[in-house]
C-alpha cells in the first residue's frame, strides 16, 4: 500500500511524498492518521542531521506524535479495529528509514504501540508522549525530593517553557507544589500555569510586572531544567537549598556544570528520560479529568501538505509552543 509521507530525505531537506507501507502482520494495525505534532527537540536533530546511528538514516519519516483511527487490524489485532489511538511511532514502511515514522497519512504498527484515547480530543491526545515525559520527570523529581520540603508541598522552579517545561509545571502544581517557571520568551510566560512567573533576560530575571529579581532571592527545593542548556541550569544552582534535587529533563551533548554550588548545596542531580510503562495512560486519565489543561499548548495548526512551512515554524518562531498538522485534506487520503 502507498501512502503520502513527510520525509527527510538529507539534511535541511523536508518534503512530502509517497512511500510504501509494509504488508499488515498479525499483531499490527492500520491507523488512518488526523493529526500529528513536530518534535522541537527530536525532528530538529534528525532535520540537522545529528540524530545519533542508527535512527539518523536518510531518508527518514520522522514523528512520534501521531492520532488517528484503527481502519483494519491482523488476526491477533482485532480488538483495537474503529478506535481512535496515539500511536508512539511506527517502523512500518518499505525502503525508507522510520525515526520514529509517525508523520505519514497512514500507519502500519504493532498494537502494542498504541494507547486508546478514549474520551481526549485528537489535539488532547496529541500531545500524550511529551505530557507522559512531563510527568515521568515530575516523579523523578518528586520520588527523592520529599526529604528536602517535608510534609509540606515543596517549591519547584522550572526552565524553559516550552511544551515540556509548561507540561511538567502543570504535573507539579497538580501534585501540590508551589511552581515557579521562568523564560526567555513573554508568550510562553503568558501560557504557563504557576504560582511565579520570571522573564530571563540578558542573565537578569524580572517579575511579571517588570520589576527586578534578585538573583538569590528565589530559592526552590526542585530544580527542573525543560531547556536543554547547560548554561541555563549554571546560574540557578545556588537558588536550590541545600538538599535539594535537581532534575534534568531535557537532552544535552553533555552534563557540564560548575562544581562549587553543588557542593556548597549538598545537591542531588538526577536524569529523566521519557516516560515509563504507565505513563501514556497516566497522562491520558489526567489530562481527561481535568487536573492538567493542554490545549491551550498548541499554538499553531497547518495542513500537513504545508510541512516544509510548519517545520520552520516549529524551529525558528519562538511563540510557537506547538504546531500541528492536519491530515483529513492531506494528499493520500
Amino acid at each position: 500500500m502507498k501512502t503520502k509521507a513527510i520525509v527527510i530525505p538529507a539534511a535541511h531537506t523536508v518534503e512530502l511524498r509517497e512511500v510504501e507501507l509494509k504488508p499488515l502482520g498479525a499483531d499490527d494495525v492500520l491507523v488512518q492518521t488526523t493529526l500529528t505534532s513536530i518534535s522541537a527537540g527530536t525532528e530538529r536533530m534528525l532535520l540537522r542531521g545529528v540524530m545519533p546511528h542508527p535512527m539518523l538514516q536518510f531518508p527518514v519519516v520522522p514523528g512520534y506524535e501521531t492520532v488517528g483511527q484503527v481502519i483494519e487490524a491482523g488476526a491477533n489485532a482485532r480488538a483495537w479495529l474503529g478506535k481512535r489511538v496515539y500511536v508512539g511511532g511506527s517502523y512500518g514502511f518499505v525502503g525508507v528509514n522510520p525515526a520514529f515514522g509517525g508523520q505519514s497519512a497512514y500507519i502500519v504498527t504493532p498494537q502494542s504501540h498504541l494507547t486508546d484515547l478514549q474520551s481526549l480530543t485528537d489535539e488532547q491526545g496529541v500531545l500524550l508522549a511529551l505530557a507522559a515525559t512531563a510527568l515521568h520527570g515530575v516523579d523523578v523529581a518528586f520520588g527523592a525530593g520529599q526529604a528536602c520540603g517535608g510534609e509540606a508541598a515543596p517549591e519547584v522552579w522550572v526552565l524553559g517553557q516550552g511544551v515540556v517545561g509548561q507540561l511538567a509545571a502543570r504535573f507539579a502544581k497538580a501534585r501540590g507544589a508551589r511552581v515557579t517557571v521562568s523564560d526567555k520568551v513573554p508568550s510562553r510566560l503568558r501560557l504557563a500555569v504557576a504560582d511565579v512567573k520570571l522573564l530571563a533576560e540578558d542573565g537578569a530575571l524580572k517579575a511579571e510586572d517588570g520589576s527586578a529579581v534578585a538573583a538569590l532571592d528565589k530559592t526552590c527545593a526542585i530544580l527542573i531544567d525543560a531547556t536543554g542548556k547547560m548554561e541555563a541550569i549554571a546560574p540557578r544552582l545556588m537558588n536550590v537549598q541545600k538538599g535539594g534535587r535537581v532534575v534534568l529533563l531535557g537532552y544535552y551533548e553533555r552534563i557540564d556544570l560548575p562544581y562549587m554550588p553543588a557542593f556548597l548545596r549538598e545537591l542531588t542531580f538526577a536524569v529523566s528520560k521519557e516516560w515509563a510503562p504507565g505513563d501514556l495512560a497516566r497522562a491520558r486519565d489526567a489530562i481527561a479529568a481535568g487536573q492538567v489543561e493542554v490545549r491551550s499548548l498548541i499554538t499553531h495548526r497547518l495542513p500537513a501538505d504545508d510541512a516544509p512551512r510548519a517545520f520552520d515554524l516549529a524551529f525558528n518562531d519562538p511563540d510557537c509552543v506547538k504546531i500541528t498538522l492536519t491530515w483529513s485534506g492531506a494528499p493520500g487520503h
